[in-house]
């Protein structure tokens, strides 16, 4: 008889929901903190009385943080596993949220905003890597797509950050009073959330080289199926971001649309993506990463095409509709496919979070420029000319063939 007791399924299934909830709970909270910001820039810019080149000096330090940490975050999340990696880079966030308000609101430091926007970048991008590790893990023992919906939590929770970034900006809320509010509610939340992962699991070896550590990192830069997903994931993220940055701007400049309604047109924008990350998983379950991938991203290309040159701005809207939609899985999907092999995850993920967020960098300044040119609204077809060679890119996200199937667990 063993002397290890084998957990009742029943366990089992309480367990993995409670990380699923778990989960779900760090991308929303992640969401907002990051929303957060950037709804209160207009109020940092008036208060350090900052030009729009030093404004947009002052954003790279946000940016140098992210990139720095998807640099290291594999190698973290391998070492100190997702829990304990969250945790730690949410405490960076907070100190960071917190720290912005003060060098803005009470001390006028451009400086220590500089600092603050590094930790929030910084800690925002090692959690984005060991949450979207750690939802991998749930989904494989879910047994079914679930990860587009945690990146759905994660929109949910920015566009709630956005609002109550609104709302703290039109009753006058102090910046230090609203940062400092929300960072202990990031950090709360996210400590609880995290404490419901999963167990991380033992470093293994992989082709007799340990897997962990920054060999595994610097072998995901050398694997051609990793690159692969990762340029798919570059393309999905300009598709997504581009829309996110200059949507709004595109159709007051190119349909005569108020600020407000440029506005409500970027909101239609993410509730498309929304409904398409809640309700892909299903497609995704049934035909596959591949059919419905293809199927999509051309559903993008189709909307992005029909909202720049519709002529109307209601058809326009409505090809605003089919862009959310046809970009919401793209992201997502390429994380899960690059987190196929559990052992490897967090060096893989690392890897194509990394170049799938240059977009983020590279993409609002290069769209800019070429608006100059031919018009905000007409630079956007750049998007479906991207997308059209990431058909070509789709296949690599093709699960690998496994030793054997887990079971799924019952639906909840």
């Amino acid at each position: 008889m063993s002397a290890t007791a084998t957990p009742p399924r029943s366990a089992v299934l309480r367990t993995v929901l409670a990380a699923r909830t778990g989960v779900a709970v760090v991308f929303a909270l992640n969401g907002l903190a990051v929303a957060t910001w950037f709804s209160r820039v207009p109020a940092v810019r008036e208060a350090l009385g900052l030009s729009a080149g030093r404004l947009g000096l002052l954003l790279l330090a946000m940016s140098g943080g992210a990139l720095l940490a998807l640099s290291s975050a594999g190698l973290v999340t391998q070492r100190l596993g997702p829990a304990r990696t969250v945790a730690l880079s949410t405490v960076l966030v907070a100190v960071g949220l917190a720290g912005v308000g003060v060098a803005t609101g009470a001390v006028g430091s451009l400086p220590g905003v500089a600092v603050g926007l590094f930790a929030v970048g910084y800690g925002s991008s090692t959690c984005d890597v060991a949450m979207n590790v750690e939802g991998v893990t749930v989904e494989k023992r879910l047994g079914r797509t679930i990860l587009p919906r945690f990146h759905a939590a994660w929109s949910l929770g920015s566009v709630a950050g956005a609002g109550l970034g609104a709302g703290a900006a039109r009753v006058g809320v102090p910046i230090a009073v609203h940062l400092a509010v929300l960072a202990v509610v990031v950090l709360g939340g996210t400590l609880l959330g995290a404490r419901r992962f999963l167990s991380a699991p033992a470093a293994s070896t992989v082709d007799g080289a340990a897997s962990t550590g920054r060999s595994g990192l610097l072998a995901a830069w050398r694997e051609p199926r990793t690159l692969l997903i990762g340029a798919l994931v570059l393309i999905m993220a300009f598709t997504e971001g581009s829309a996110n940055d200059w949507l709004a701007v595109a159709f007051v400049d190119g349909y005569g649309m108020s600020e407000a309604a440029g506005a409500a047109v970027f909101g239609v924008f993410v509730v498309g993506m929304t409904i398409g990350r809640t309700g892909g998983t299903v497609a995704i379950d049934r035909w596959g990463r591949v059919p419905v991938l293809l199927g999509t991203i051309g559903l993008a290309a189709a909307g992005a095409l029909l909202a720049v040159l519709a002529g109307s701005g209601p058809l326009a809207v409505a090809g605003v509709v089919l862009w959310g939609l046809g970009a919401s899985l793209g992201f997502p999907v390429g994380m899960s496919a690059a987190a196929d092999d559990e052992d490897r995850a967090p060096a893989r993920v690392s890897v194509v979070a990394m170049i799938g967020y240059t977009s983020f960098l590279a993409g609002p300044p290069l769209l800019g420029l070429l608006g100059d040119h031919v018009g905000t609204l007409h630079a956007l077809l750049v998007v479906p000319l991207l997308l059209v060679p990431a058909l070509a890119l789709v296949p690599v996200t093709r699960p690998p063939i496994a030793p054997g199937p887990i079971a799924p667990v019952p639906k909840n």
